[in-house]
């Protein structure tokens, strides 16, 4: 049977609109950033991009403005990604790889554009942190990039095309060392000019910003002003913000994750506040910013509100600390002072410049225990007696401090096997040499950004255990209500166990494991997620 067709005007627009309604609606929400994963382009390919940025250009061909990333691809990323349960033990320059996008999501890959065949043909000279500006005396893209002990300057007529040597600059006249420590390139929209971020290359004790421009016919640094003298630090990087400039750094863990250090000035070239004394960034703490190292900031300017993303470097490869390379994740700004939104999935809108946290996010956090860089207790940098966003409470056995000889450990170095099932390095360790009762917990609560919305949540983990356990639970308290997992036999390999529908009310949960053990008995935990029942 066939049906007329005969819409009045009025309809037809109307069925536009809320076509046009559906398809907004159902395109936002393939605008998810999720972390803690390996990222692919949208057709499917591996992104490898680490100690890069994100530059917004032409696109060369329809004009459109477009966010372009670079990054370098180092090989082992590839087995790593493959097998990571084997963590790698060098880096390996590929290329500098280019990908472009419109929302900051669906990437496109544009080709390596810079390949070790010109640069690096052994591959095993290092070739780290760089960005890209646009010089336009020259009408052409300059690349900045660490280069075995100086810094290379590569050019190239087009944001996707070919760099080509350009030029190297020993630093040694400028700052007292050939090399920088760490670098990346900064443009100030508001001016057009850009500016290398970078500290000193031996012991990383000063931050230096230089404006990037022409000097007898070549592109250079123009100048050197030194911003920061204290604390050695790297992953130096930068944002403005309200007018305000804010000038991040991380601490020298080498490929580990770190606080978020950060300084503001309302120059660029200074004086930045407070003087030679780094803060934290608040949110970074309970998990060193998600297990990251600082890398680079995309301002999303909607046209709704500007969100400052903070694109955190997890060199996961060489140092085993989880999966992916890339986690990014929204701030939020009290006044001048940012907050670090620790999210494992958010939502972003770059038409609107509007984020909101996705319906599968993970609240717990460390929950893969990869953030602590030792065992821990740590009488090593940074030393720490608990572990990263988790308390233990000693009801019965040794007491935990930085003795050594009787002090429990609080994490378990996973083995080969181990990562076979679970992710990282490390999981949570229950044991003791003596007979023990131990709680471990952590309370997850809303952030003055992030809310905890009431309703139904699942609490999963992975457990292995031994026999010798009188008592040995996980549980969750809300409100005085407490639902339990009793783990009642040993469990020789990995086992997930969970507890479901728990109900949040008051934004606030607390959720953990008790356990009194004989001697030697012991329980390793890891995975541990808190996500939201979807019905």
């Amino acid at each position: 049977m066939k049906i007329k067709k005969c819409y009045s005007f009025s309809v037809v627009i109307l069925m536009w609109a809320c076509c046009i309604g559906i398809c907004s609606t159902s395109y936002a929400q393939k605008l998810n950033i999720k972390n803690d994963v390996f990222w692919n382009t949208k057709d499917g390919r591996p992104i490898n991009s680490q100690g890069g940025g994100i530059f917004k250009f032409d696109d060369p061909v329809t004009g459109v403005k477009k966010y372009y990333w670079y990054g370098v691809h180092y090989i082992e990323a590839d087995s790593y990604r493959n097998t990571p349960f084997i963590t790698q033990t060098t880096s390996t320059f590929e290329s500098v790889t280019c990908y472009s996008s419109l929302d900051l999501v669906n990437w496109t890959f544009e080709g390596d554009v810079l390949t070790k065949d010109k640069v690096n043909k052994s591959g095993k000279t290092w070739v780290g942190r760089l960005g890209v500006t646009y010089i336009n005396e020259l009408h052409k893209y300059a690349m900045f990039v660490q280069h075995d002990k100086e810094v290379l300057i590569t050019v190239s007529d087009s944001p996707t095309g070919e760099f080509t040597w350009h030029q190297k600059i020993n630093m040694e006249q400028m700052i007292g060392t050939s090399n920088t420590g760490d670098q990346t390139v900064f443009t100030d929209e508001d001016t057009g000019k850009s500016y290398l971020i970078y500290s000193y290359g031996k012991g990383r004790n000063k931050i230096y910003v230089s404006e990037i421009g022409l000097k007898e016919g070549k592109v250079n640094l123009l100048d050197c002003t030194e911003v920061f003298k204290g604390e050695s630090r790297e992953g130096n990087c930068m944002f403005k913000y309200n007018n305000k400039y804010y000038m991040f750094a991380s601490n020298i863990y080498g490929w580990d994750s770190s606080y978020a250090y950060y300084l503001v000035a309302d120059n660029i070239r200074g004086p930045y506040t407070p003087t030679n004394e780094m803060l934290v960034m608040k949110g970074s703490s309970d998990d060193f910013a998600h297990v990251t190292q600082t890398g680079f900031f995309c301002s999303v300017k909607g046209n709704k509100q500007e969100t400052v993303v903070y694109c955190g470097d997890r060199w996961a490869n060489f140092a085993g600390n989880g999966l992916g390379y890339n986690q990014w994740f929204p701030l939020s700004f009290d006044d001048k002072t940012p907050y670090f939104n620790s999210l494992s999935s958010w939502n972003l809108d770059t038409r609107t410049g509007m984020w909101k946290v996705a319906d599968d996010n993970n609240y717990v956090k460390n929950g893969s225990f990869e953030a602590d860089r030792r065992h821990i207790p740590s009488h090593f940098k940074p030393i720490q007696i608990q572990l990263t966003g988790w308390a233990t409470e000693v009801i019965a056995g040794n007491e935990i401090g930085l003795d050594s000889i009787n002090s429990p450990v609080l994490n378990y170095f996973n083995s080969e096997n181990d990562r076979k099932i679970v992710i990282g390095e490390k999981s949570l360790n229950i044991s003791d040499k003596v007979s023990f009762k131990r709680k471990i917990f952590q309370t997850i609560a809303s952030s003055p950004y992030v809310k905890l919305e009431d309703g139904f949540y699942t609490l999963t983990v992975k457990v292995k255990n031994s026999n010798g356990f009188a008592h040995l639970e996980m549980y969750a308290l809300n409100n005085g209500n407490t639902l339990k997992y009793s783990v009642k036999e040993e469990n020789t390999s990995w086992k997930t166990v969970s507890i479901e529908n728990i109900p949040v009310e008051g934004g606030k949960i607390e959720i953990g494991f008790l356990a009194d053990g004989t001697a030697n008995s012991f329980c390793h935990v890891d995975d541990i997620s808190l996500v939201k029942t979807i019905k």
